[in-house]
């Protein structure tokens, strides 16, 4: 399987967004859009990037009814993604009416994978905000199980579970997972975290790393280490 480092663009703007890819001079890094910056420009922003030659994970964490989910992912299977998201928490039979809105006529379609429980997520705020009171891991296991149930390629994790996730589901589950930092870095809001060499050992598929390239003094010298340390190039 293909592992990756992928760049959380989260920008509040279309300018921003292509100042900042055009560091890259000619490299094509895999990048994240997320609801900040769709919300901001719309469905062009993902045409437009995919069209300067990048992969895209198109961050929006679908969660709602089956039938609407199905209706909103048939509608994003047009804009060529490579990866897109919903949550775990929604239902098996929510996942599987994903699927089925996100599959185009000709059978193809982008990689689905579920969010299980959000890296800022811990013990503590999820038995008193959410009162599920399972250790955090079972419960990530769970939905992760859930996920594979319903026919998903994968899930996003915090790194500290990607290698339970593949115990549990098999090592072709497609794990990403955010929650990555430099080992000097500062962790942000993030509270279960790893560095991309850790992420690496332990298994996971596509790391998500978002401020630690963006917000670097030279994002692409962070980009540059980040793939050494992650994919040992």
């Amino acid at each position: 399987m293909a592992k990756d480092v992928i760049i959380a663009c989260d920008f509040s703007s279309k300018e921003k967004t292509i100042e900042f890819l055009d560091k890259f001079e000619g490299r094509k890094p895999f990048v994240k859009i997320g609801m900040e910056l769709f919300y901001a420009a719309g469905p062009d922003i993902v045409r437009e990037i995919k069209a300067r030659g990048h992969k895209i994970f198109l961050d929006l964490k679908l969660h709602d009814i089956p039938n609407t989910v199905k209706k909103a992912m048939s509608v994003l299977s047009h804009l060529d993604v490579d990866m897109t998201n919903l949550h775990a928490a929604g239902t098996i039979n929510m996942m599987k009416a994903a699927i089925e809105g996100l599959t185009r006529e000709d059978g193809t379609r982008p990689i689905l994978i579920a969010v299980t429980q959000l890296t800022s997520t811990d013990q503590e705020s999820m038995e008193n905000d959410l009162l599920i009171k399972e250790p955090i891991d079972q419960v990530v296991m769970h939905y992760a199980k859930c996920a594979k149930e319903a026919g998903l390629d994968g899930v996003v994790c915090s790194p500290l579970e990607a290698e339970k996730v593949h115990n549990s589901c098999g090592s072709n589950f497609v794990t990403v997972t955010p929650g990555v930092r430099f080992a000097d870095g500062d962790k942000g809001d993030q509270k279960r975290v790893m560095t991309p060499a850790e992420a690496r050992k332990i298994g996971s598929d596509y790391i998500v790393v978002g401020r630690p390239i963006t917000a670097a003094e030279d994002p692409v010298a962070a980009y540059n280490r980040c793939v050494k340390e992650f994919l040992g190039e």
